[in-house]
Protein backbone atom coordinates (compact mmCIF):
# COMPACT_ATOMS: atom_id res chain seq x y z
CA UNK A 1 0.00 0.00 0.00
CA UNK A 2 1.36 3.80 -1.17
CA UNK A 3 1.10 6.70 1.10
CA UNK A 4 2.98 9.65 1.28
CA UNK A 5 4.63 11.87 3.86
CA UNK A 6 5.98 15.36 4.17
CA UNK A 7 7.16 17.47 6.81
CA UNK A 8 4.62 19.73 8.46
CA UNK A 9 5.12 23.51 8.32
CA UNK A 10 8.03 24.34 10.59
CA UNK A 11 9.84 21.47 9.91
CA UNK A 12 8.47 19.73 13.03
CA UNK A 13 7.05 16.30 12.51
CA UNK A 14 5.44 14.80 9.58
CA UNK A 15 1.86 14.87 7.51
CA UNK A 16 1.12 10.73 5.87
CA UNK A 17 -1.48 11.42 3.00
CA UNK A 18 -2.88 8.71 0.78
CA UNK A 19 -2.97 6.07 2.94
CA UNK A 20 -6.01 4.08 3.17
CA UNK A 21 -7.54 2.87 6.70
CA UNK A 22 -10.58 0.77 5.29
CA UNK A 23 -8.09 -2.51 4.39
CA UNK A 24 -5.69 -4.20 6.54
CA UNK A 25 -2.33 -2.53 6.50
CA UNK A 26 0.25 -4.84 5.22
CA UNK A 27 3.59 -5.69 6.85
CA UNK A 28 5.56 -3.50 4.21
CA UNK A 29 3.19 -0.51 4.79
CA UNK A 30 3.42 -1.37 8.36
CA UNK A 31 7.40 -0.91 8.47
CA UNK A 32 7.22 2.01 6.65
CA UNK A 33 4.78 3.97 8.79
CA UNK A 34 7.21 2.77 11.93
CA UNK A 35 9.87 4.44 9.70
CA UNK A 36 8.33 7.52 9.33
CA UNK A 37 7.01 7.89 13.44
CA UNK A 38 11.10 6.94 14.23
CA UNK A 39 12.26 9.94 11.91
CA UNK A 40 9.49 12.58 12.85
CA UNK A 41 8.55 11.64 16.29
CA UNK A 42 5.17 13.36 15.55
CA UNK A 43 3.03 12.44 12.76
CA UNK A 44 -0.28 14.05 11.29
CA UNK A 45 -3.40 12.34 9.25
CA UNK A 46 -5.70 14.80 8.63
CA UNK A 47 -9.40 13.94 8.30
CA UNK A 48 -8.50 9.81 7.95
CA UNK A 49 -10.12 9.28 11.74
CA UNK A 50 -13.43 8.69 10.95
CA UNK A 51 -14.38 5.58 12.56
CA UNK A 52 -13.55 3.76 15.16
CA UNK A 53 -12.23 0.98 13.26
CA UNK A 54 -9.56 2.70 11.20
CA UNK A 55 -8.32 4.87 14.62
CA UNK A 56 -7.55 1.36 16.17
CA UNK A 57 -6.36 -0.08 12.49
CA UNK A 58 -3.94 2.68 12.62
CA UNK A 59 -2.84 2.51 16.58
CA UNK A 60 -2.19 -1.22 15.87
CA UNK A 61 0.39 -0.64 13.18
CA UNK A 62 2.61 0.86 16.31
CA UNK A 63 2.61 -1.56 18.86
CA UNK A 64 0.84 -3.33 21.36
CA UNK A 65 -1.54 -1.79 23.03
CA UNK A 66 -2.83 -0.46 26.85
CA UNK A 67 -6.68 -0.79 28.22
CA UNK A 68 -7.09 2.17 30.59
CA UNK A 69 -7.20 0.62 33.85
CA UNK A 70 -10.41 3.59 34.37
CA UNK A 71 -13.22 1.57 32.85
CA UNK A 72 -15.90 4.49 32.79
CA UNK A 73 -13.98 6.01 29.84
CA UNK A 74 -13.12 3.03 27.92
CA UNK A 75 -15.52 3.00 24.27
CA UNK A 76 -17.75 0.46 24.83
CA UNK A 77 -16.62 -2.89 22.40
CA UNK A 78 -13.56 -0.77 21.40
CA UNK A 79 -11.38 -0.87 25.03
CA UNK A 80 -8.57 0.15 24.12
CA UNK A 81 -9.95 3.60 23.61
CA UNK A 82 -10.63 6.09 25.85
CA UNK A 83 -13.05 8.93 25.34
CA UNK A 84 -11.89 12.14 27.26
CA UNK A 85 -14.47 14.67 27.06
CA UNK A 86 -14.98 18.44 28.16
CA UNK A 87 -18.79 18.88 27.54
CA UNK A 88 -21.03 22.53 28.13
CA UNK A 89 -22.78 21.78 30.81
CA UNK A 90 -20.69 19.85 32.98
CA UNK A 91 -20.35 21.61 36.32
CA UNK A 92 -17.31 19.72 37.79
CA UNK A 93 -14.37 19.94 35.94
CA UNK A 94 -10.92 21.17 36.75
CA UNK A 95 -10.86 25.01 35.63
CA UNK A 96 -7.99 27.11 35.81
CA UNK A 97 -7.63 31.36 34.65
CA UNK A 98 -5.11 32.01 32.68
CA UNK A 99 -4.49 35.93 31.89
CA UNK A 100 -7.98 36.45 33.43
CA UNK A 101 -9.58 34.31 31.35
CA UNK A 102 -10.86 30.94 32.78
CA UNK A 103 -10.06 27.66 30.75
CA UNK A 104 -11.00 23.76 30.88
CA UNK A 105 -8.90 20.92 30.36
CA UNK A 106 -5.10 22.96 29.62
CA UNK A 107 -2.63 20.71 30.81
CA UNK A 108 1.32 22.54 30.19
CA UNK A 109 3.96 20.44 28.23
CA UNK A 110 4.60 17.28 29.63
CA UNK A 111 5.71 13.68 28.78
CA UNK A 112 3.46 11.05 29.69
CA UNK A 113 4.05 8.88 32.63
CA UNK A 114 7.42 10.43 33.18
CA UNK A 115 6.13 10.16 36.58
CA UNK A 116 6.99 6.57 36.40
CA UNK A 117 9.80 4.62 36.03
CA UNK A 118 8.34 3.45 32.42
CA UNK A 119 6.65 5.87 29.99
CA UNK A 120 4.35 4.30 27.60
CA UNK A 121 5.76 4.34 23.76
CA UNK A 122 3.28 6.75 22.36
CA UNK A 123 -0.42 7.56 21.52
CA UNK A 124 -2.72 8.71 18.61
CA UNK A 125 -5.26 11.11 19.58
CA UNK A 126 -8.49 11.62 17.16
CA UNK A 127 -10.25 14.52 17.41
CA UNK A 128 -14.16 13.52 17.06
CA UNK A 129 -15.93 16.69 18.62
CA UNK A 130 -14.10 19.93 17.48
CA UNK A 131 -14.79 22.84 20.39
CA UNK A 132 -16.24 26.05 18.78
CA UNK A 133 -13.18 28.15 20.42
CA UNK A 134 -9.56 26.25 21.40
CA UNK A 135 -9.00 23.00 21.23
CA UNK A 136 -5.46 22.98 19.96
CA UNK A 137 -2.57 20.82 21.17
CA UNK A 138 0.81 21.32 21.17
CA UNK A 139 4.06 18.95 20.72
CA UNK A 140 7.56 19.59 21.08
CA UNK A 141 10.35 17.61 19.34
CA UNK A 142 13.05 17.13 22.44
CA UNK A 143 15.33 15.93 20.03
CA UNK A 144 15.44 18.34 17.87
CA UNK A 145 15.78 20.78 20.65
CA UNK A 146 18.99 18.74 22.50
CA UNK A 147 20.35 19.03 18.99
CA UNK A 148 20.43 22.70 19.31
CA UNK A 149 22.39 22.90 22.11
CA UNK A 150 25.80 24.14 22.53
CA UNK A 151 28.55 21.82 23.48
CA UNK A 152 29.31 23.18 26.68
CA UNK A 153 25.51 23.04 27.77
CA UNK A 154 25.83 18.98 26.70
CA UNK A 155 28.71 18.25 28.34
CA UNK A 156 27.50 20.01 31.85
CA UNK A 157 23.80 18.33 31.63
CA UNK A 158 25.83 14.75 30.49
CA UNK A 159 24.99 12.68 32.81
CA UNK A 160 22.57 14.55 35.00
CA UNK A 161 19.19 13.16 36.57
CA UNK A 162 16.48 15.55 37.26
CA UNK A 163 13.62 14.25 39.67
CA UNK A 164 9.71 14.03 38.40
CA UNK A 165 6.87 14.01 40.76
CA UNK A 166 3.35 13.50 40.15
CA UNK A 167 1.85 16.94 39.91
CA UNK A 168 -1.47 17.43 39.58
CA UNK A 169 -2.17 21.81 40.30
CA UNK A 170 -0.43 23.95 37.86
CA UNK A 171 0.10 26.34 41.05
CA UNK A 172 2.64 24.07 42.36
CA UNK A 173 4.70 23.47 38.84
CA UNK A 174 8.03 24.62 39.33
CA UNK A 175 9.59 25.40 35.91
CA UNK A 176 7.21 26.47 32.64
CA UNK A 177 4.31 27.62 35.32
CA UNK A 178 1.91 29.93 33.14
CA UNK A 179 1.96 33.24 34.28
CA UNK A 180 -1.13 34.10 36.76
CA UNK A 181 -2.26 30.37 36.25
CA UNK A 182 -4.83 30.16 39.57
CA UNK A 183 -7.09 27.29 40.20
CA UNK A 184 -10.81 27.98 40.45
CA UNK A 185 -12.31 24.69 40.66
CA UNK A 186 -10.57 21.25 41.72
CA UNK A 187 -13.37 19.26 40.16
CA UNK A 188 -14.31 15.98 42.39
CA UNK A 189 -11.80 13.85 40.27
CA UNK A 190 -9.55 11.94 42.85
CA UNK A 191 -5.87 11.75 42.29
CA UNK A 192 -3.00 9.31 42.59
CA UNK A 193 -0.17 9.05 44.38
CA UNK A 194 3.19 8.03 42.94
CA UNK A 195 6.86 7.84 44.25
CA UNK A 196 9.01 10.21 43.31
CA UNK A 197 11.55 9.37 39.81
CA UNK A 198 14.43 9.95 38.21
CA UNK A 199 15.49 10.17 34.78
CA UNK A 200 18.41 10.79 32.97
CA UNK A 201 17.98 14.41 31.77
CA UNK A 202 19.04 13.29 28.43
CA UNK A 203 17.57 10.67 27.31
CA UNK A 204 18.45 7.78 24.15
CA UNK A 205 15.98 6.61 22.21
CA UNK A 206 16.26 2.98 22.59
CA UNK A 207 15.35 2.11 18.94
CA UNK A 208 16.90 4.99 17.43
CA UNK A 209 19.72 5.90 19.16
CA UNK A 210 19.22 9.75 19.12
CA UNK A 211 19.33 12.34 22.43
CA UNK A 212 16.73 14.41 23.49
CA UNK A 213 15.69 16.42 26.61
CA UNK A 214 13.70 14.84 29.29
CA UNK A 215 12.18 17.90 30.94
CA UNK A 216 8.06 17.65 31.75
CA UNK A 217 7.58 20.84 32.78
CA UNK A 218 4.51 19.78 35.09
CA UNK A 219 6.01 17.26 36.82
CA UNK A 220 9.98 18.50 37.04
CA UNK A 221 11.05 19.21 40.13
CA UNK A 222 14.88 20.01 40.36
CA UNK A 223 18.37 18.11 39.47
CA UNK A 224 19.39 14.97 41.39
CA UNK A 225 22.42 15.51 43.87
CA UNK A 226 22.73 19.46 42.93
CA UNK A 227 21.67 21.78 45.77
CA UNK A 228 18.70 24.06 44.09
CA UNK A 229 20.69 27.35 43.90
CA UNK A 230 22.81 25.25 41.33
CA UNK A 231 20.42 22.84 39.35
CA UNK A 232 17.80 25.33 39.06
CA UNK A 233 19.42 27.34 36.89
CA UNK A 234 20.10 24.23 34.84
CA UNK A 235 16.74 23.43 34.37
CA UNK A 236 15.37 26.79 33.92
CA UNK A 237 17.78 27.32 31.10
CA UNK A 238 17.14 24.06 29.41
CA UNK A 239 13.33 25.12 29.78
CA UNK A 240 13.45 28.09 28.44
CA UNK A 241 14.88 27.24 25.51
CA UNK A 242 13.14 24.20 24.43
CA UNK A 243 9.64 26.19 24.77
CA UNK A 244 11.00 29.22 23.02
CA UNK A 245 8.59 28.29 20.04
CA UNK A 246 11.56 27.18 17.80
CA UNK A 247 11.38 23.25 18.32
CA UNK A 248 7.16 23.46 18.37
CA UNK A 249 4.28 21.99 15.92
CA UNK A 250 0.27 23.36 17.59
CA UNK A 251 -2.22 21.37 15.93
CA UNK A 252 -5.50 23.39 14.86
CA UNK A 253 -8.10 20.11 14.65
CA UNK A 254 -10.50 19.59 12.12
CA UNK A 255 -12.72 16.94 12.82
CA UNK A 256 -11.66 13.08 11.78
CA UNK A 257 -7.75 14.53 12.73
CA UNK A 258 -5.26 12.12 14.17
CA UNK A 259 -1.91 12.63 15.22
CA UNK A 260 0.88 9.74 16.31
CA UNK A 261 3.50 10.88 19.01
CA UNK A 262 6.70 9.33 20.52
CA UNK A 263 6.08 9.94 23.62
CA UNK A 264 10.03 8.59 24.50
CA UNK A 265 10.89 12.00 21.74
CA UNK A 266 8.58 14.58 22.65
CA UNK A 267 6.59 16.91 25.36
CA UNK A 268 2.67 17.33 24.84
CA UNK A 269 0.37 20.45 25.60
CA UNK A 270 -3.70 20.40 25.68
CA UNK A 271 -4.33 24.19 25.56
CA UNK A 272 -8.06 23.72 26.69
CA UNK A 273 -10.80 25.44 25.82
CA UNK A 274 -13.19 28.11 27.64
CA UNK A 275 -15.97 26.48 29.68
CA UNK A 276 -18.89 26.15 27.97
CA UNK A 277 -18.00 24.37 24.74
CA UNK A 278 -17.87 20.39 23.97
CA UNK A 279 -15.16 18.94 23.27
CA UNK A 280 -14.59 15.27 22.44
CA UNK A 281 -11.30 13.20 21.66
CA UNK A 282 -10.54 9.46 21.96
CA UNK A 283 -7.16 8.35 22.62
CA UNK A 284 -5.34 4.89 22.19
CA UNK A 285 -1.97 4.46 23.51
CA UNK A 286 1.27 1.93 22.56
CA UNK A 287 2.51 0.36 25.57
CA UNK A 288 6.03 0.84 26.80
CA UNK A 289 8.41 -1.81 27.95
CA UNK A 290 11.83 0.42 27.68
CA UNK A 291 12.29 1.53 31.58
CA UNK A 292 14.71 5.45 31.62
CA UNK A 293 13.54 5.76 35.15
CA UNK A 294 14.63 4.83 38.90
CA UNK A 295 12.51 5.14 41.69
CA UNK A 296 13.92 7.28 44.59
Amino acid sequence: MRFDAKPLPGGIGAEVTGLDLDRPLDDATVRALNDVWLEHAIVLFRGMGTSNERHLRLSRAFGELEVHPIESIRLEGAPEIIRLAQKADDTDQMTYRFAGEEIVGRIPYHTDLVYTTTPNRGAILRMVEKPAVGGETGWIDTAAAYDALDDATKARIDGLEARFDFVWNLEEMRFGKPEGVTLVDQGSVPYPEFPDVAHPIVWVHPLSGRKSLSLSTVHLIDVVGLPREEGDPILERLVEHTLGGRFDYVHDWEEGDMVLWDNWRTMHTALGAPPGHDRVVHRTTMKGEHQTGRLL
